[in-house]
């Protein structure tokens, strides 16, 4: 997974090193003493994009059929200010599967429905040392959940997620995405469908969890659900402005409605810091 993220990666790293040297006299409109001027956001995204749009490095995802079939060669670079400023460039339109970015924002519904410390205490926040989907890591692990963003912590953390039924709970997680991207997003039904029939290895996970009794509510039904949020359509632009609710502590910058509770940010950072780019986290930081 890391390898297929490689060519992203770079971009992210190059488009945040392009902002580190601000000169104080290049302050942004809102005070903000690291904001970089809008001048050098549009060149850092323009750059970023001719320098990596011909890279062909890595590959499709192929454990996911569909996936597999994609376009390869479809690239875009978006980035949305907490000001709601929007640069972008590229393939904006085309809607990707979010895949495992999900686990964030199901992280932040569960922190809004029951808060850090029932949230850590049951799926913990240490970093495993081993692939994201690694049964060895549930077996070995005190934890066994590990952290909210390697799979077996993230179907659990789905498994926290209030509702009376499968489909209440889905609904809830779809609304919550789409409140943070500041627009209604939607299920792709053929990537769900593709991954739903090879997601195996998940089902694996979950029952492992159920062993251990760190999971809770039905293994494959939890399993479904994140499957389902794994599916979830969305573009550049609207992936980025689900960044910059985070960046905004908590508050879209285009509909200025409050999607997660300021104190719970610093949670979500700090797990992905730690384990957002699974055992490569430490390398990135």
């Amino acid at each position: 997974m890391l390898k297929e993220l490689n060519s992203k990666v770079r971009v992210a790293a190059f488009i945040a090193a392009a902002f580190l040297s601000i000169p104080v006299g290049a302050l942004a409109q809102g005070g903000s003493p690291v904001a970089p001027s809008e001048e050098k956001v549009k060149a850092a995204v323009t750059r970023a994009y001719d320098l990596y749009k011909s890279d062909t490095s890595g590959k499709n995802a192929d454990y996911i059929p569909f996936l597999a079939q994609v376009d390869s060669s479809m690239f875009g670079v978006a980035v949305v200010g907490t000001n709601n400023k929007v640069f972008t460039t590229g393939e904006i339109k085309y809607a990707f599967s979010i895949q495992s970015i999900s686990k964030v924002f199901t992280l932040a519904l569960a922190l809004e429905e029951l808060g850090p410390d029932r949230v850590f205490q049951r799926i913990g926040s240490e970093p495993t040392g081993r692939a994201f989907n690694s049964p060895i890591a549930v077996v070995d692990m005190p934890s066994h959940t590990a952290n909210p963003l390697v799979n077996a912590g993230a179907i659990a953390t789905t498994s926290l997620i209030s509702g009376k039924n499968e489909d209440e709970k889905w609904n809830k997680i779809l609304a919550f995405y789409s409140k943070a991207a500041g627009e209604k997003l939607s299920l792709i039904d053929e990537v769900y469908k593709s991954e739903a029939a090879t997601n195996d290895g998940n089902k694996a996970l979950a029952y492992l969890l159920k062993k251990f009794e760190r999971i809770y509510a039905d293994p494959f039904e939890s399993v479904d659900i994140y499957t389902k949020q794994c599916s979830v359509g969305v573009n550049v632009e609207q992936l980025a402005r689900m960044g910059a609710t985070l960046a905004n502590n908590g508050v879209n910058p285009v509909t200025g409605e409050r999607v997660i509770k300021a104190e719970n940010i610093p949670y979500i950072l700090s797990a992905m810091m730690m384990a957002g780019l699974y055992d490569g986290s430490g390398g990135w930081a």
